[in-house]
């Protein structure tokens, strides 16, 4: 049998691929604080609607108030007709606790597939990063996914200093 001798093609990887491997780190968090998947793991039932002293928000708000803002950042990069909600009324649950635990376990679930959805046109070649959608004011997918990550970071913060109140984050 004769050997081919023709030369496998080879993808060449996208100018911007380092890019899109940082953004997507980013975006899934861990980094250089914890990620979100751990702020949010085993927080109790009886403590997802607690306030601790001096802090705002309750983990019920907080998980909602991401879901909610990432939901957004997400339908806006990929619809031109979408119609963000009412700022700031439309960010934040109507109620410091959840209806029920499979409310909680929904918005969680919820969450993690926006977040895996952003992340699959992140880094997707075929969306470009800097090119500005056609409708809003400039805004770009690269954009988008900053403002995600950087939100996110901020309340996944939140999140940890309400664990550490409330005496419910696991000691190291």
């Amino acid at each position: 049998m004769k050997k081919s001798t023709r030369k496998l093609a080879r993808t060449k990887p996208s100018p911007d691929a380092s890019l899109r491997r940082q953004l997507v780190a980013l975006l899934k968090g861990g980094n250089a604080h914890v990620g979100l998947a751990d702020a949010l793991a085993d927080i109790p039932s009886r403590k997802r609607g607690a306030y601790a002293k001096g802090l705002p928000h309750t983990a019920w708000q907080l998980l909602e108030h991401l879901r909610i803002a990432q939901w957004d950042i997400l339908e806006f990069s990929r619809n031109a007709k979408y119609v963000s909600p009412d700022f700031p009324e439309g960010y934040w649950p109507k109620t410091p606790s959840p209806p029920s635990d499979s409310a909680w376990l929904k918005s969680v679930k919820s969450l993690r597939n926006d977040l895996a959805t952003l992340i699959r046109m992140v880094a997707n070649p075929k969306n470009n990063l800097n090119a500005a959608f056609p409708w809003g004011s400039g805004q770009t997918l690269l954009r988008e996914a900053l403002l995600l990550a950087d939100h996110n970071a901020y309340h996944v913060a939140q999140l940890v200093d309400l664990r550490r109140a409330l005496g419910i984050w696991p000691e190291s």
